[in-house]
């Protein structure tokens, strides 16, 4: 006699997310069909389904995973002993680590956003949110270093640029010109600062 083992639904939840992650950023969401889903996730469909009532829903949690991962990785390049300054520009140095990983292929949120924005609301929602929690993030270290309020935004752009000029160029070097740019706007802040200008 054979037992099956069971596994716990948060386990094969997050299999099924991991396997439709990879599958979405590789190959597009459209062009990725739920049956491809279970064979990469090695879940049968009823059970995706009782997990996600929908595709839709399942590109939803893909998209909260992948935000969990850019706030992982923003994190593991921000040291405590840094200075405001010095984390805003290792999130350039993040970036250039993940650009030349072979996988890449861009922002899975600008990405997703491109192929379903027009019809998936819930889509359109998600990318908002991590745009948002992203542009925060570079606020609260530009407030942190003493900058003027409208460099975050500035240097939040040259970040998502360089994303997809990686992407679409296939090389690093994007990364390394916005850090240089958000290094001159940086100085440029601090010097004015010094002066009492604006």
């Amino acid at each position: 006699m054979t037992h099956t083992v069971q596994r716990p639904v948060g386990d094969v939840r997050e299999q099924v997310i991991r396997a439709a992650d990879t599958l979405f950023y590789e190959r597009g969401i459209q062009s990725v069909g739920m049956d491809a889903v279970r064979e990469a996730a090695g879940v049968s469909l009823k059970r995706i389904y009782s997990l996600f009532g929908s595709k839709d829903d399942l590109i939803a949690a893909v998209l909260r995973h992948r935000s969990a991962m850019w706030d992982d990785g923003l994190a593991s390049a921000a040291r405590p002993t840094m200075t405001a300054r010095e984390r805003l520009l290792a999130i350039f140095d993040f970036l250039d680590a993940w650009f030349r990983a072979p996988d890449f292929r861009g922002c899975a949120f600008i990405n997703a956003y491109g192929e379903l924005s027009s019809g998936s609301p819930a889509v359109s929602e998600a990318v908002r949110a991590q745009k948002d929690a992203f542009g925060e993030y570079v606020a609260r270290l530009v407030a942190e270093a003493g900058a003027p309020p409208e460099l975050a935004p500035q240097i939040a752009i040259l970040a998502e640029g360089a994303q997809t000029t990686a992407a679409i160029a296939g090389t690093p070097a994007p990364a390394r010109q916005a850090r240089a740019a958000a290094q001159t706007l940086l100085d440029a802040a601090s010097a004015n600062a010094r002066h009492g200008t604006d």
